[in-house]
């Protein structure tokens, strides 16, 4: 019987613990027993624990890597993801569905941890829980989370205290943009399952998008890296089924489909009020996708690029194009 998510997760915590010098990072036990990794709150992190952290929160069942691609005309670093599971690496474990929300505490929850808590009407879509003996969860935040929220976070897990490690790096960190711009299969799936597509057909995912520059806060984070998937990340899924059933969604799948497309997305959120829900939530999802049909033969791209906006958002100042350089 192979691992589950958490157990998988938990296994791959041994390298974490032994490569905090390499990885930059710091590790501590809460008085209940929980154990906080820090991937950027209080340390600097870099970017194999982006990496680290990203394998991770797909539960060991996807790879992640960092490799050189375009901007553009501009050689750029990009971030490679791709999993032969990708509905129980990408959202049962990866998708960031758990919002945890204290009195004096704020973060999203990502990793197994919620399919052991299970507390999304996705787990029943995806028919996907499981009821670890460890649990394992990703937290995007800006601070490290104290005994009250560990043992809560625990109590809904159903595991002790003891049992439970949390990761957390802010959005405006090397590993926490990192890990969240190789969300890019995630955004696909997820998508195409509010677009009713039965995502139990997608038998492999590879996406690529561009890493953006490591914000001044987490506001900025989470624009540039939300433009990096809206409008930069590549998208290769592999599928079985009827060619129908992609031409039905595949023109809604890009994030170009969506009225709020075509701005930062920092830009989007301040219109909304900072309020997510008045964003379209069809927005959320890669810029262009390519799905190849295992049972036909047949390849359907949608969607396209636009580094235009992505240069705007990581604010790159191209010295050529000054009007100094030009006179």
């Amino acid at each position: 019987m192979p691992l589950g998510l958490n157990e998988r997760a938990w296994k791959q915590l041994e390298n974490v613990r032994r490569d905090e010098f390499e990885l930059k990072t710091s590790q501590q036990k809460l008085n209940c027993g929980t154990e906080v990794f820090d991937f950027g709150v209080n340390v600097r992190g870099g970017i194999d624990a982006g990496l680290r952290l990203a394998e991770i929160c797909l539960a060991g069942l996807g790879r992640v890597s960092l490799t050189n691609g375009l901007l553009g005309d501009w050689n750029w670093p990009v971030i490679c993801t791709w999993t032969d599971h990708p509905v129980a690496a990408c959202l049962a474990s990866q998708y960031a569905g758990w919002q945890l929300g204290y009195d004096n505490y704020f973060g999203m929850g990502s990793g197994p941890m919620r399919a052991a808590a299970a507390r999304e009407d996705l787990f029943q879509e995806i028919g996907f829980t499981e009821s670890p003996e460890h649990a394992v969860g990703v937290i995007e935040s800006s601070q490290l989370p104290t005994d009250d929220v560990a043992l809560d976070i625990a109590q809904k897990c159903g595991v002790p205290p003891e049992n439970l490690a949390l990761l957390v790096a802010p959005t405006a960190s090397s590993a926490g943009t990192l890990q969240v711009v190789a969300r890019s299969v995630e955004t696909a799936l997820h998508k195409m399952h509010e677009l009713g597509y039965d995502v139990s057909n997608i038998e492999c995912g590879f996406g690529v998008a561009p890493l953006p520059p490591v914000a001044a806060n987490d506001l900025e984070g989470i624009g540039r890296t939300n433009d990096a998937v809206l409008y930069g990340a590549n998208v290769s899924l592999w599928v079985t089924g009827e060619d129908s059933e992609i031409e039905a969604i595949g023109d809604r799948i890009p994030a170009e489909a969506s009225p709020d497309y075509g701005r930062p997305f920092l830009e989007i959120f301040e219109n909304a009020g900072r309020d997510f829900y008045k964003i379209d939530p069809h927005l959320f999802s890669p810029a262009e996708i390519m799905i190849q049909n295992l049972d036909t033969g047949r390849v359907f791209r949608y969607g396209k690029l636009n580094p235009d906006v992505l240069v705007e958002s990581f604010q790159i100042v191209d010295p050529s194009e000054t009007p100094e350089a030009s006179a």
